[in-house]
């Protein structure tokens, strides 16, 4: 019952923002869903007459639906940046297939003798589909249309991995830190916006089908049926029209001059991804556009170089190994140079000074297995591990600074691998679904479940200094913003980020209010 009136609490607290993305949701969906039924309604009729384009069309449609939706989000980012338009072309090509199918499906079951009698009567091949095949063929037709709409409510909440926003903002972020609420308050309207949607285009379906009104009414006028093609007409010219206005809306506002601040997906990017919005808002007349919760480094990195955002916090570590491809080498500030020279030269990327924290990776395991087994560094987990399951963040198994590089510095090695991404290897450990996690040093759920961190007693994880990094093109155009960054400089310690972090993962406290309630502390803004 506590459960419940906590959950309604946040409901009623959040609600201005629960609402925003709900109406994002809704925008992202109806537009990909019309676009879809713009191409997929044509070219299930191209098909159904041109027998020859049957296999190509379907099976482009086929294929589309096999893409697993996370990879075909990375293989459009390169293509369209990131925000509304990937995730729309995701959808519109999820969508493509049941429309249509049922599309072809329903003009070709349609009697050839209704057709002959139809050309019979002296109607051209383009009157017959007007007012005979489209008729007939409309609730397959708009059962496509169903299951499309349906679909790409569920498949929408990916959008938020590409900074899109949406309900799945909601889910994404409830994920990572742990918070049942969050994902709850994403969830269920998502859930009941798709049966809406199910529930309304079943009564359009009904609506505009020749059988189901045959029951009512036996005997159609030729005047009602005009007035019902009209309709349908009218129907379809509408939903053009919005999708038209809404784009060009849409294109409009992508032109407007702002700064875009992105982050990556896990608390302590949102923590410090609005703190630099939040700097920039005190200290310019700038609008700053928050593209917080990206899907990791790839989708940042490759956002920042498109221009999509013009600034995030990247790690020094992930600078070098990660992007530069380089090995470790010198001293954290050996690192730092190394990033801020190749990133201006390769990419026009601005390293800015250091916020002062170093969020290397760890090994971290529950007290009473550091207990059973006597384990203090990572040296003396290699004599357990092989009976031990590694519970790591999905990219961390293929990382050269992860445990591809401890296989070859410790030689370690685990019975299993399940990799689980974000927050979720936390709830894992403590469940006993696995035996050692990778955290993050100044990850707060550190603190909450009082785990034991071991000593990397080789020095195998390079440093990984926060640092901002914006475009070079954007210093240019405001140059304010270097001095604006820099009061940043050495603001955070480990410990400092560690408790912050823990504000939001256990206290359940907003990453914006945390981040803010900090700059205000410091006296960095203003209330």
């Amino acid at each position: 019952m506590n459960s419940i009136i906590n959950f309604i609490q946040y409901i009623v607290e959040q609600r201005n923002q629960i609402l925003t993305l709900l109406m994002q949701h809704i925008y992202l969906s109806f537009i990909a869903v019309s676009i879809a039924v713009l191409i997929g309604v044509p070219l299930g009729i191209l098909v159904s007459r041109i027998k020859k384009l049957q296999k190509p069309v379907l099976g482009f449609a086929n294929v589309m639906q096999a893409i697993p939706s996370l990879a075909l989000l990375g293989f459009l980012i390169p293509l369209s940046g990131i925000g509304s338009r990937p995730a729309i072309i995701m959808v519109v090509l999820y969508s493509l297939l049941p429309i249509i199918k049922n599309t072809h499906t329903g003009l070709s079951g349609i009697s050839p003798e209704m057709l002959e009698a139809a050309a019979g009567i002296g109607l051209t091949k383009n009157q017959i589909l007007t007012k005979v095949q489209l008729p007939l063929a409309l609730p397959v037709i708009m059962a496509g249309i169903r299951i499309s709409a349906v679909t790409a409510v569920g498949l929408m909440t990916i959008s938020a991995f590409v900074g899109a926003g949406g309900l799945g903002y909601l889910v994404f972020s409830g994920v990572q830190t742990v918070d049942n609420q969050m994902i709850l308050a994403g969830a269920i309207p998502a859930c009941v916006l798709a049966l809406l949607i199910d529930f309304l285009v079943g009564k359009l379906e009904y609506k505009l089908s020749y059988t189901s009104n045959a029951s009512s009414n036996k005997k159609r006028s030729r005047r009602d049926v005009e007035k019902r093609q009209k309709f349908i007409l009218l129907l379809v010219a509408l939903t053009g029209s919005i999708v038209i206005i809404l784009t060009s809306v849409y294109a409009k506002s992508e032109k407007k001059e702002i700064i875009s601040i992105g982050s990556k997906n896990f608390t302590e990017q949102l923590i410090v991804g609005n703190m630099l919005a939040d700097m920039i808002e005190e200290h310019t007349d700038l609008i700053v556009e928050r593209k917080l919760n990206l899907g990791g480094t790839q989708v940042a990195f490759s956002a920042l170089k498109s221009g999509d955002i013009d600034g995030y916090v990247e790690y020094t570590g992930t600078g070098l190994v990660n992007i530069l491809k380089q090995e470790v080498s010198g001293t954290p500030d050996d690192v730092y140079r190394i990033v801020k020279e190749e990133f201006e030269e390769r990419y026009q990327l601005s390293w800015m000074e250091p916020l002062g924290f170093n969020n290397t990776y760890a090994l971290a395991i529950k007290q009473e297995t550091a207990t059973e087994y006597d384990l203090k560094t990572i040296s003396d987990l290699v004599q357990v591990s092989n009976d031990l399951i590694f519970g790591p963040t999905i990219e961390f198994p293929n990382r050269p600074d992860g445990l591809l590089g401890l296989q070859e510095v410790y030689g370690l090695t685990f019975q299993d691998v399940k990799a689980i991404d974000g927050s979720l290897r936390y709830t894992a450990l403590m469940s006993n679904e696995s035996d050692v996690i990778d955290a993050f040093s100044t990850d707060g759920l550190l603190k909450k479940y009082e785990l034991v961190v071991l000593e990397d007693d080789k020095n195998f994880f390079p440093p990984y200094y926060a640092v901002p990094l914006f475009r070079m093109d954007t210093l240019e155009k405001y140059p304010e913003l270097i001095e604006i960054m820099n009061q940043l400089a050495d603001i955070l310690d480990d410990d400092a980020m560690r408790e912050l972090n823990y504000k939001v993962d256990d206290l359940k406290q907003t990453p914006e209010s945390v981040a803010r309630d900090f700059l205000l502390q410091n006296n960095l803004i203003q209330e």
